[in-house]
């Protein structure tokens, strides 16, 4: 039996020497097909193992979606690149209307967005309405909504602006009403904004009282007749004939003189 057990080893090694050398041999690609249907052979019907592990693949939406946030503070640096490129996504977003999702607005439960470039330049969310699901785009109201918001288990509020139809109107405020941003207001903000002048430069304007009065002074009296349109053009006319008659004499004196 020792005998023999040394017989059957010694066969087993140099199987596996011949083997090795084998393989050795061959390129990568060869040994990866040698493998493959030694693979196939010995182990028949089992090629899921040969499937790869696509569990943890992950596109660039998905990473985005991760590690994506509503806003952005100016000073927030990205330190990994899955940040980064949710940060240059949010830059490439338009940021003065949002598109929201109405779909359980009787749950009080409202998604907004921020608008892409192609909905900014089909005029979604601002001359349409900003429902996603709604076409409409007549009758349009702006609604200023302070959305409140999850984010990293964290509760954050934002004050966005919305453009909804009637329909989608009533959605929104089915619950309690929200602010409405009308023109009049929008132009009191503005006018609000820009500054007045100063006392100074209102009195700089109305002047002192002198000054007042020597601008009475200078100011011609409406009572005195002003003379009509032929009378100028008399006027005009005589200032040139006796302009022409003083060059006529002074002429005539010149041509004396040199005669004397």
């Amino acid at each position: 039996m020792l005998k023999r057990s040394a017989a059957s080893e010694s066969h087993t090694s140099t199987q596996r020497r011949t083997l090795k050398a084998a393989l050795s041999s061959l390129s990568v690609y060869d040994l990866h097909k040698r493998l493959i249907n030694d693979y196939m052979v010995y182990y028949h019907g089992k090629t899921n193992l040969l499937k790869r592990n696509k569990s943890r693949d992950k596109r660039d939406i998905d990473v985005i979606r991760e590690n994506h946030r509503f806003l952005w503070d100016e000073d927030d640096v990205p330190e990994s690149w899955e940040a980064k490129l949710a940060k240059k996504y949010y830059d490439k977003l338009f940021k003065e209307y949002c598109i929201c999702d109405l779909s359980r607005y009787k749950e009080n439960k409202i998604a907004m967005r921020w608008r892409t470039e192609q909905e900014v330049v089909n005029g979604t969310g601002q001359f349409t309405c900003g429902n996603k699901t709604c076409p409409e785009s007549e009758g349009l109201r702006t609604w200023e909504v302070n959305f409140a918001y999850k984010e990293e288990e964290e509760k954050k509020n934002a004050l966005v602006k919305l453009r909804l139809c009637s329909e989608c109107t009533y959605k929104l405020n089915y619950h309690h009403k929200k602010r409405e941003v009308t023109r009049n207001k929008v132009e009191k903000y503005h006018n609000l904004e820009q500054p007045g002048p100063s006392k100074e430069k209102k009195r700089k304007d109305e002047g002192s009282p002198e000054e007042n009065y020597d601008d009475q002074e200078q100011q011609p009296n409406m009572d005195e007749e002003v003379p009509d349109g032929d009378s100028e053009d008399k006027v005009w006319r005589e200032k040139e004939a006796a302009e022409e008659k003083s060059r006529d004499e002074e002429f005539q004196e010149y041509l004396e003189e040199l005669l004397l």
